[in-house]
């Protein structure tokens, strides 16, 4: 069983996980904003170098190498700040690189590999999910650095809970359809309702759609999905650790978009061996 601990840094809380013992990382709170990653990084790293992208939703997934090239190709008038190049993920290209996220409900993801040393850091919403960017950063970590499956750890940060999180069916549908490919939300009949959808997806302990009271909605749970497309990768249970942490139901410690309708986030990041 993997145990979440709570660190302090002058008196502002963050998150690591046993199962990234091996690795400086930190889930942050509400505590550190507005800190960036040029900030955050020396919390759990004294020299390594931050690494960041600007997020879209998406699942494109870039190399440290690959953001550093980007920044060097602009023009300087146009880096202050930074023009960070679009991508939902990032993972190290060397040692000491320090690869980051933001979120404000949806789920961060960091992935180390106990073998090479190479992490990576991913921002997994909905769409995000739907659209596999958790496979594509292993994808990249097995073909650009050589990582197998059975070495990777994977950590989910806090993020909101499915209980709270309310999608149309439609939406449950589509990121639920990741992980069912003989069904999509294409099968959904007009007056669709949970029972249209997978067992898969609705049953067990931990469910990652949930009945909803309102018709034509779900609860859906982002980090069960990713939890069972990281299992169809072929990742055993014991990778993969899961925060017991809402961002909406705890708002002393987190931001939460959906609770809050504001722009503010809290970043979670890694350090490469």
């Amino acid at each position: 069983m993997h145990t979440w601990h709570w660190r302090a840094d002058e008196g502002r809380a963050y998150l690591t996980c046993s199962l990234l013992e091996p690795w400086q990382h930190g889930f942050f709170t509400r505590q550190f904003w507005p800190d960036t990653p040029a900030e955050l990084v020396p919390v759990i790293h004294a020299e390594a170098f931050p690494y960041r992208v600007r997020q879209v939703h998406g699942n494109q997934v870039l190399s440290a190498a690959e953001v550093q090239t980007h920044l060097w190709q602009k023009p300087a008038a146009e880096l202050a700040p930074p023009a960070w190049p679009e991508a939902d993920g990032l993972f190290s290209s060397h040692s000491q690189q320090a690869v980051w996220v933001c979120t404000a409900d949806c789920t961060p993801i960091l992935i180390a590999d106990q073998r090479t040393g190479h992490v990576a850091a991913v921002h997994a919403g909905w769409r995000g999910t739907a659209a596999k960017i958790v496979p594509m950063a292993v994808a990249r970590l097995l073909q650009d650095q050589g990582s197998q499956v059975s070495d990777l750890r994977v950590a989910m940060g806090p993020a909101i809970a499915g209980v709270v999180y309310q999608v149309s069916v439609e939406v449950a549908a589509q990121v639920g359809a990741t992980v069912c490919e003989a069904w999509s939300s294409e099968n959904l009949p007009s007056d669709a309702g949970l029972q249209h959808l997978p067992e898969l997806l609705t049953q067990g302990a931990q469910p990652a759609i949930l009945y909803d009271q309102q018709p034509g909605c779900a609860r859906l749970d982002v980090r069960r999905v990713n939890m069972l497309q990281l299992e169809q990768l072929g990742l055993q249970p014991e990778q993969v650790a899961i925060a017991p942490y809402c961002t909406y139901q705890q708002p002393q410690q987190f931001f939460s978009y959906r609770r809050d309708h504001l722009k503010q986030v809290q970043w979670s990041g890694i350090v490469s061996a």
